[in-house]
């Protein structure tokens, strides 16, 4: 444990997790300096959880200026590790570390991690629910759950957390965790990560850090995610929903979901049992079983959790049905890929509702997949990729409407576009900060509106 005491301690960006750092260091007598380019105004809903710890500020367009007054910078999970400011700080003696690192640094208890492009939430959560259900003492943190510096303290070594990892917090980790989860691996923010080689460098260190005695689940499915399991030293287990694997879990030709370890195969359901819509759900339960079983999990707790768990808010989430149109809110969906996934889950007619802001992704394939998708209209929305999007969809046959100009007249549109046995799928694959606070904003005020229209 780092002693911070009287440490000058450089917080860059307030965000949910660098609030619950600031409290955490705070304790420890840290001499704390938030850097940030919003105001305090900006910056005031998180502020007002801090407002008992003595801070110092360094905000507007300079916060990252002058970095080497500090001993230690923990950067928010947003903010590049190799950004040229941060590493100018690195290289004149300063420590550069985040919240998640710290954890990692300091936690007596086995860390089950999981990563991929999709599916972190809904497989972390999985496998936070199967090890509680098999009564086995659990933490459970990400995007999904308090950030894990917040029970740090409470932890002793029989317990298990599970995080799910995005490629920010990844970035600069030197040490992996005991069971590392790896799930699909597309190309994916690209508004941070100067290219493609670097995500996945920034991915692989889930598994680069791995020792033995530790275990690597992997989809095989994938080649990149595949290439993983030649980085790692742990034991290797694989999932699919494509083909049989020697010890892991798949999808057998039956659609049955078989977890097989010992050579010995465990029937967990058919997936015609599983609430989660969409054949990628099926890699995420594949996964969380494998990884659940290996930190100790029964195969009775695994099929119970399997058939009844609902899903994230967020994900895919059922809203309503109003007069036979079913409405979901998939608002976390902010890159292609997810959108994709999203539509293929549906046989049903849909009405996408598509379009924010910017991560620069390419959306070929996104448009590829909708002009030969059940896809009938696409509503879009926001003013920097609804443009885009709309000029890759090829097919005559699915109507365009871009005339929309908040997400109320959105909602307005796709009433009047609706039948009964339409299905309305919010999946923007874009990300939220045109017209929203983040993707939740986006969701929750969606879901608002469908259920008061």
């Amino acid at each position: 444990m780092v002693n911070f005491q009287n440490k000058k301690i450089g917080i860059l960006g307030l965000g949910e997790e660098n609030v619950a750092l600031v409290l955490y260091l705070a304790k420890r007598g840290a001499l704390i300096t938030i850097c940030d380019k919003k105001s305090r105004e900006e910056l005031s809903d998180f502020l007002k959880r801090i407002q008992d710890v003595k801070v110092e500020y360094r905000l507007g367009p300079d916060y990252l200026d002058h970095l080497e007054d500090f001993d230690i910078v923990f950067r928010t999970p947003g903010l590049p590790y190799l950004n040229e400011k941060i590493q100018i700080a690195k290289e004149n003696g300063v420590e550069i570390s985040s919240e998640i690192k710290l954890f990692f640094e300091n936690c007596p208890s086995p860390i089950i991690g999981v990563t991929g492009t999709k599916g972190k939430g809904t497989t972390t959560s999985l496998i936070g629910e199967i090890l509680k259900k098999s009564n086995k003492s659990t933490y459970v943190a990400g995007n999904i759950g308090n950030p894990p510096i917040e029970f740090l303290d409470k932890l002793i070594k029989d317990d298990i957390v599970v995080l799910e990892l995005s490629s920010f917090q990844l970035q600069d980790l030197n040490i992996s965790p005991h069971i590392a989860v790896v799930l699909d691996i597309k190309v994916d923010h690209l508004d941070v990560h100067k290219d493609e080689a670097e995500y996945i460098k920034a991915k692989s260190n889930i598994v680069n850090f791995q020792k033995k005695n530790d275990f690597t689940v992997i989809n095989a499915d994938y080649l990149t995610s595949f290439e993983f399991a030649l980085k790692s030293d742990g034991e290797i287990f694989w999932f699919s929903r494509r083909k049989s694997v020697d010890e892991g879990a798949f999808v057998d030709v039956n659609g049955d979901i078989i977890l097989r370890t010992n050579h010995k195969d465990y029937k967990i359901c058919n997936k015609k049992e599983v609430i989660l819509r969409g054949e990628h759900n099926l890699e995420n339960i594949c996964a969380a079983a494998v990884a659940s079983y290996l930190a100790g999990a029964n195969i009775e707790s695994i099929k119970e959790v399997v058939k009844t768990f609902h899903g994230l808010e967020h994900r895919l989430e059922f809203v309503t049905e109003k007069d036979g149109v079913k409405y979901y809110d998939d608002s976390f969906s902010t890159a292609p890929d997810p959108a994709i996934a999203a539509i293929r889950s549906f046989t049903e007619p849909i009405i996408l509702i598509a379009g924010g802001s910017e991560k620069n992704a390419d959306y070929v394939k996104l448009g590829e997949v909708i002009d030969h998708s059940s896809v009938k209209t696409v509503v879009l929305m926001g003013v920097t990729t609804a443009p885009r999007i709309k000029s890759v969809i090829k097919n005559s046959r699915v109507k365009i409407i871009d005339t929309a100009k908040n997400l109320g007249e959105v909602v307005e549109v796709v009433r009047s576009e609706a039948k009964s046995g339409d299905i309305v799928l919010l999946s923007p694959a874009s990300a939220s900060f045109d017209w929203f606070r983040n993707y939740k904003d986006r969701g929750n005020q969606f879901k608002e509106l469908v259920k008061n229209q």
